[in-house]
């Protein structure tokens, strides 16, 4: 069976979004859909899973709410459910920065389309400046794109304000060009640099996966890989899925070359982590990882170990 995967998000103002919990998650049970939403009072963020039928359904009840009547989703398709269960949680943001009054519903950078963000980038006028993490920016880019090196999203005002500083220095005011997988964390983050006092800024419209989607390969400006927020890891250009497997311990992206190296135990470590495990969690994800293998033998499901959450895509 196949099933239809659906990622979303919409910044819009949802002020009753406690309320909004209950209806949302018992319609989207009903309709048999798995996955995780997201509502805070700036909007609603998630990735589901189920049959097409299920999730026409699921998007027409969120779409239902106010404001968000012009949601959009990108659609992938799985052979197994990626998912056990259906979560519907409350938030302080649908994607955490952590930085009180940055408002995309009020302050937003310009979108711009994926067929014209090949000039821009171009501009030597332009920074332009990956909003991803870096296990995510290490296995693909932007050509010439500033990797801010950051572990989390929430670390990414602080770099910015030094980023900004240093540019200040120089008696440089740029335009400034960012991107994400979804086009989520960018929106956010030109909020964010746009209350900083930066004119020009401009965000990918849909993200790098719109991009790939759009653009041509041999007219692409994108380097190597995306990391993706699923069970395919990685997508090349063309969204099939790449060459790279997750260390399920620190959930980076890792190659077979990693998967032949003498640190890499299957869910318990990889070359990239080895040195950051204590022996009590690596006893405790090598019995997590008995159980998944025992219950794979036995034709079940397991938990698993949790996949990286939808907000940061």
């Amino acid at each position: 069976m196949t099933f239809k995967v659906a990622a979303f998000y919409k910044f819009f103002a949802l002020p009753d979004f406690e309320s909004r919990r209950a209806p949302l998650a018992e319609t989207l049970e009903m309709a048999g859909v798995k996955g995780t939403v997201l509502l805070a009072t700036e909007g609603v963020n998630g990735t589901i899973a189920g049959t097409p039928e299920a999730i026409d359904t699921a998007l027409a009840a969120l779409r239902a709410l106010p404001g968000c009547e012009t949601l959009q989703a990108k659609f992938a398709e799985a052979d197994e459910m990626p998912f056990l269960r259906l979560k519907v949680r409350l938030k302080r943001e649908i994607v955490s920065m952590g930085v009180p009054g940055t408002d995309p519903n009020s302050i937003v950078g310009t979108y711009v389309a994926p067929e014209a963000w090949n000039a821009l980038i171009s501009d030597p006028d332009t920074v332009l400046i990956d909003t991803r993490n870096d296990y995510e920016v290490s296995i693909g880019t932007f050509e010439g794109a500033i990797d801010p090196n950051t572990k989390t999203f929430r670390e990414f005002p602080d770099w910015f304000r030094e980023f900004r500083a240093k540019l200040e220095s120089e008696g440089r005011k740029p335009r400034v060009a960012m991107f994400c997988t979804g086009g989520i964390r960018c929106e956010k983050a030109t909020s964010f640099v746009k209350a900083e006092g930066i004119d020009d800024v401009f965000h990918l419209e849909g993200g790098i996966l719109k991009y790939l989607e759009t653009v041509p390969e041999q007219d692409s400006k994108w380097q190597g890989e995306c990391f993706v927020f699923d069970e395919r890891v990685s997508v090349r250009h063309d969204l099939t899925p790449g060459s790279y497997d997750m260390c399920h311990a620190c959930k980076r992206p890792i190659t077979e070359a990693d998967k032949q190296h003498a640190a890499f135990e299957a869910g318990v470590s990889c070359p990239h982590c080895i040195s950051e495990m204590s022996d009590d969690q690596r006893a405790r994800f090598a019995e997590r990882q008995k159980q998944i293998d025992l219950a794979k033998a036995r034709g079940e499901k397991h938990m698993g170990p949790e996949a990286r959450r939808s907000e940061d895509a």
